[in-house]
């Protein structure tokens, strides 16, 4: 195995880019993977969690969603600092878990982005006819799509700086609106509704958990899904400035401010809106700050969520051109896809993501219930399996670390809570599967994803053996 070496300098791993470059710093990285998580789910549809599970329920289904994203990332820091190589799911995977099975991570990681930027340009294009209600949306996601292109082909550097600016202004929104509802929950600024200071009554109205305990559970894959991107951190890896520095912090602070930011905003939302009224017609943040007299909070909600989406593309796009990358690298697809321009961006790569994308987005034009629909269901579960493969792959690697002689304590990243944290990941992991199988309404996604995996596998192997007789 090819990983650090013992005297901390650089591994042949971290040495084979293949044309790609160092550019990114912490602050990019950590903003890279904010802006991968943070979007239309907590801005337009948190409220539904809060309608379902009651405001205390809520709280703890993100709060178990955020333990373990935690945990995961912790496994991903130790083996991204050891191994910092783009496209690093897939290449842990076929290092400690096997080719094939690589070869699947990849693909279904690659696809899940592909669909998701085709929903962010078609929602891109709706959110632009809020202020210009006469133009065509296509016209508007076009512009983006060509401007989300231009940001990934220019330059690495250029991307994560684009990135950096993107995630700010959505975290700026989250913390303005955490800061204000706290002002208006202890009575400093009046709401609309209250004659009295609202503190918490909100949650204890009708009953700590309202509809029960069983609504903390069905709505924990919806929070498990919301908090799918922040292993970006892994992807981005391969092009980051000192890695061993820069992916433990942007880890801890990752995770940290998700907490915060996601928790944080759920609290107020549960403290200032009855939880009967929380649902997905209206943004709750919206309704916050029109209940406080906020000027055009529509339009600046609008604007808030149309930068969310961008930020989401420019991250999906990203990724996907990684995976692509590196699959070419390995051979396992055209190894022209695996090219660099002198900036060090694998432009061919971009492309044949972006393609990928707007066919995906074709398909929800003219065949919605059948492609868009299958490929939906099948993207639907790659995080999962991406989370659990990290946690596996932490587990294998770790013991053949100290098999081939060398001590954790060597290690310039060591996961703390090893091996509880990798084992306790995976339980959740198949937690979250158990209650996909439960969930008549997401069932589906199982009844399209398992024959598209075998099919994958299938063709993997047939691939390997062609390609083996021909070297014969």
């Amino acid at each position: 195995m090819t990983t650090q070496s013992a005297s901390g300098g650089e591994s042949p791993v971290e040495r084979e880019q293949g044309g790609l470059e160092r550019k990114m710093e912490t602050r990019h990285l950590t903003m890279i993977s904010l802006g991968g998580v943070i979007g239309t789910g907590l801005f337009l549809s948190s409220g539904y969690t809060i309608h379902q599970a009651g405001p205390l329920g809520a709280i703890v289904a993100y709060g178990i969603g955020s333990v373990l994203v935690y945990f995961i990332m912790l496994s991903l820091g130790e083996l991204s600092v050891a191994m910092p190589y783009a496209g690093s799911f897939h290449l842990y995977a076929k290092r400690f878990i096997g080719p094939g099975t690589a070869f699947i991570i990849a693909v279904l990681y690659w696809l899940n982005w592909a669909v998701a930027l085709a929903s962010e340009f078609t929602a891109a294009g709706l959110l632009m006819q809020r202020w210009f209600p006469h133009s065509p949306a296509w016209m508007w996601s076009a512009m983006f799509i060509a401007l989300v292109l231009l940001l990934n082909v220019l330059s690495v550097r250029l991307y994560g700086e684009s990135e950096f600016w993107f995630a700010s202004i959505k975290v700026f929104a989250i913390v303005a609106f955490i800061v204000i509802g706290l002002l208006a929950i202890f009575g400093v600024i009046p709401i609309a509704g209250y004659t009295h200071a609202p503190l918490f009554g909100n949650y204890a109205a009708d009953g700590w958990l309202p509809n029960g305990v069983l609504p903390i559970f069905s709505t924990l894959l919806t929070v498990v899904f919301a908090f799918s991107g922040t292993e970006v951190v892994g992807v981005a890896a391969g092009e980051t400035k000192d890695p061993s520095k820069a992916i433990p912090k942007a880890v801890h602070t990752t995770v940290l401010r998700l907490a915060i930011f996601f928790i944080g905003s759920i609290a107020v939302m549960a403290a200032l809106i009855p939880w009967r009224k929380s649902g997905v017609d209206t943004s709750p943040f919206v309704l916050v700050f029109q209940s406080i007299g906020m000027p055009f909070a529509g339009d600046v909600m609008n604007f808030v969520v149309l930068t969310a989406v961008l930020s989401a593309a420019n991250s999906g796009l990203y990724v996907c051109s990684r995976m692509v990358w590196s699959l070419a690298r390995e051979g396992m697809i055209p190894r022209v896809l695996g090219r660099t321009n002198f900036h060090g961006v694998p432009v061919f790569a971009v492309m044949f993501s972006m393609a990928g994308s707007l066919l995906a987005l074709l398909s929800s034009v003219v065949a919605a219930s059948t492609v868009y629909l299958a490929l939906v269901a099948v993207s639907g579960l790659a995080t999962l399996v991406v989370w659990a493969s990290v946690s596996v792959c932490h587990i294998r690697f770790r013991r053949q670390w100290l098999a081939e002689g060398h001590a954790a304590d060597e290690l310039r990243y060591r996961a703390p809570g090893y091996p509880f944290v990798p084992i306790a990941a995976i339980v959740m992991c198949i937690g979250a599967l158990v209650l996909v199988v439960l969930d008549p309404s997401q069932r589906s996604t199982l009844l399209y994803m398992i024959p598209f995996v075998a099919l994958c596998y299938a063709g993997y192997y047939l691939k390997t053996r062609f390609v083996s007789s021909d070297a014969d």
